[in-house]
């Protein structure tokens, strides 16, 4: 197995994960995506995560991903890291990990397995057959179908390209299990995991993801209020409590409520929201669906107290 990379994995800061914009016809428009890129960039985004599960990666196929990571390393020019997202069956994800690495990723989030799971040991023996002799760094994404329990989690570490662990299954009790689990290992490795909290909408539980050793988290809201965004990170670093709280009851909280009406509206939300805002990401690929005119009139509602409660905090 090759050495992995080390250089771009500390991803510290707020975490990006772009969308993928399309045509009218749905088809991948990079134009659009490189101002969406670059607006992440200007913004403030420690690193960016393109065709991930915001980015619609279930919708894309292998080309359009490599055309996403082409065209995202010339808008950033080594600004911030660059992760790209891979996953599905073991032959699809080993490709797409193989593809990332020649491609110039600085990581791949690998995506759970395709449809059907396995006992503990399969899952890892998944993460290894994908990486294969690949050194790209990668973060392991810990939801449905790949759960992983906590001594199955500590067995990542003897992978040398697993640089982390994300959280997109939210069972506060297991992950304490595992984080512990990994820290306390007999293996070097484990005081260097990086941990991720990947739940949709992560700010509402990071301050509960926080306590247990997982400060770092992915946020949706980066793409079309990274001014709301940002706010929350800091009064997170800083134990704002004030500030997180006004936001959490002033906008996130709404935008749950209206994110948990329709499945997928983790991503069609955000991408409704970029809209409002004027991007030109288009709308989302079957089999996610489109907010209809009442929650587009409450979503944009929603948006405009956040950034009142964020004039409020400011003026205060």
């Amino acid at each position: 197995m090759g050495q992995p990379k080390t250089a771009k994995t500390e991803l510290d800061g707020l975490l990006a994960f772009p969308l993928t914009p399309f045509t009218e016809d749905l088809q991948l428009d990079l134009g659009a995506f490189a101002d969406h890129v670059e607006r992440h960039l200007e913004a403030g985004a420690g690193a960016l995560f393109i065709a991930c599960g915001t980015g619609e990666f279930s919708s894309l196929a292998p080309d359009e991903v490599q055309a996403l990571l082409a065209r995202a390393r010339e808008v950033v020019a080594g600004r911030v890291p660059i992760w790209v997202g891979a996953g599905g069956g073991s032959a699809t994800a080993r490709a797409g990990v193989a593809a990332a690495e020649a491609g110039g990723a600085d990581g791949v989030l690998l995506l759970p397995p395709y449809l059907v799971t396995g006992p503990p040991d399969g899952l890892v023996d998944h993460v290894r057959h994908t990486i294969g002799d690949s050194g790209v760094p990668v973060i392991v994404y810990h939801r449905s179908p790949g759960v992983f329990t906590a001594a199955a989690a500590v067995q990542l570490l003897e992978l040398p390209s697993v640089a982390g662990l994300k959280d997109g299954f939210g069972d506060v009790d297991l992950m304490t299990r595992i984080v512990t689990g990994i820290r306390g290992a007999d293996n070097p490795r484990g005081q260097e995991f990086l941990f991720f909290n990947g739940l949709p909408t992560a700010e509402v539980s990071a301050r509960a993801y926080a306590a247990i050793g997982v400060a770092r988290y992915s946020s949706a809201v980066h793409c079309f209020a990274p001014e709301i965004a940002h706010a929350f990170h800091k009064a997170l670093s800083t134990g704002d409590e004030a500030t997180m709280d006004a936001l959490l009851a002033g906008f996130y909280l709404p935008l749950v409520e209206l994110r948990d009406e329709t499945p997928g509206f983790a991503v069609s939300l955000v991408k409704a929201a970029a809209r409002l805002r004027g991007e030109k990401v288009g709308t989302v690929r079957p089999p996610l669906r489109e907010p209809n005119p009442a929650q587009l009139d409450r979503l944009e509602r929603i948006v405009s107290e956040g950034f009142a409660v964020l004039g409020r905090i400011g003026a205060a």
